[in-house]
């Protein structure tokens, strides 16, 4: 039997519809909600799957127990290990606890407290946390050391069919809710456990419906294997989309998506951040990096969507509130409302007091301002933060800087000098 029949024989309609039955009573059957921001702003019929409101703010939960809930009695007896420290360590020690199995998390070292304790509060006794290591990396070589010393039985985030399967029901309750099937389909894509078992639901199901998988742009993993034709694993990536963001896909989900899925996108971060400042100013949600994916990767598909009736997967709420200084400088950046410049201020009195009345202009505001005096050099350098309250106001700030004669340095087009500096 190839390889692809044997994924296909585990990862079915029928495989992801006995995890919706493992599940009942588990896990929330989130709500679909018709969202009209995003229809009048886009001119179609929007509905969002709120997997932000599922019992540990993600749909990482349906994935975890179905897995676990289909170990026997002894693998039970041996107990369950994951690396995380996110969404998946969550919903591990939430079906540890549901099912009285014990497991060991595994959480690098410098893991926020905060996550920390979410882990051992929806685990309880059930449940041993290990920090070790520096990165993720580090701990899941920990776990999987762990697993080969004591038979435990390792519960991957992505790459499992019975991790899918539970992903999968996301999709089945979609198709159940929604008032019509939707024309598109836009699903969040990190390792691709979610992207494989919502897509398996509606090939089966819809087969009409476009099924679009988002990727941030840090971290396209799956859209690199999916134009190599081979999973790829990226050397660098941008962790800001931290539920996203994986160096490469999962070896049998990749192969589902590329089987599954009509296209994978990318979004940039920025973007992402502009639609997590918008929505919970506007909408009161309080949604994860990841969890936007979909929503912002709609400004990229008008022509695509208009007309259609679109399904959203929202996959978590689990945002640290300490992120949010970071997520408005992110987004002020993109939407190119934020500048930094290094200028080179005459040391002459009033040179200060000149850029401050005929550069800046009415609405601009400083927001970062450092300055090095010396007195032996005829200027003093000062990094300056400008935020903006128009995109189109930047130009008549570029062009009074040079009719004053102001030496500078546009940090925004130079990234290693704006990492150093900023």
């Amino acid at each position: 039997m190839s390889n692809r029949a044997t994924i296909s024989s585990q990862l079915s309609a029928a495989a992801i519809k006995a995890a919706a039955e493992r599940l009942q009573g588990i896990v929330a059957r989130t709500p679909l909600q018709h969202s009209a921001m995003l229809g009048k702003l886009h001119g179609v019929e929007v509905y969002l799957k709120r997997e932000d409101l599922q019992v540990v703010r993600s749909y990482k939960i349906r994935g975890a127990y179905n897995k676990m809930a289909s170990l026997d009695a002894a693998a039970r007896q041996r107990g369950v290990v994951c690396a995380s420290a996110g969404n998946h360590a969550q919903g591990v020690a939430y079906a540890c606890r549901q099912l009285k199995v014990p497991g060991v998390v595994f959480m690098p070292a410098p893991t926020p407290g905060q996550k920390v304790a979410q882990v051992q509060k929806h685990g309880g006794d059930f449940v041993e946390i290990r920090l070790t290591g520096d990165t993720f990396d580090d701990a899941s070589a920990e776990a999987m050391h762990f697993c080969r010393q004591t038979g435990a039985t390792f519960v991957h985030p992505f790459d499992d069919p019975e991790v899918m399967a539970g992903q999968g029901t996301v999709g089945l309750e979609i198709s159940e809710q929604i008032p019509a099937l939707p024309d598109v389909l836009l699903l969040p894509v990190g390792g691709g456990g979610l992207a494989a078992g919502v897509a398996t639901w509606f090939r089966e199901h819809a087969p009409q419906t476009t099924i679009i998988g988002v990727e941030p742009a840090g971290a396209a993993a799956m859209q690199a294997s999916l134009v190599a034709g081979k999973r790829v694993q990226l050397p660098h990536i941008d962790r800001f989309v931290d539920g996203a963001a994986v160096k490469a896909p999962g070896e049998l989900s990749w192969q589902i998506c590329r089987d599954k899925l009509d296209k994978v996108i990318t979004v940039p971060e920025g973007r992402v951040c502009t639609w997590l400042l918008r929505l919970y100013n506007e909408e009161g949600m309080v949604v994860e990096p990841a969890g936007v994916l979909t929503i912002a990767a709609l400004d990229f598909l008008r022509d695509e969507i208009t007309g259609k009736r679109v399904a959203c997967v929202v996959s978590g709420g689990n945002n640290d509130i300490v992120r949010t200084e970071e997520i408005k400088e992110r987004s002020l950046l993109y939407e190119g409302l934020k500048h930094y410049f290094v200028v080179e201020f005459p040391q002459r009195a009033g040179a200060l007091r000149q850029f401050l009345t005929d550069v800046l202009g009415p609405d601009d505001d400083i927001t970062h301002f450092q300055y090095s005096k010396k007195n032996s050099r005829e200027r003093g350098p000062a990094v300056i933060g400008i935020e903006l309250k128009r995109q189109e106001d930047f130009a008549g700030l570029q062009k009074r800087l040079d009719q004053l004669g102001f030496k500078y340095e546009y940090l925004n087009s130079n990234p290693v000098l704006f990492h150093h500096l900023i």
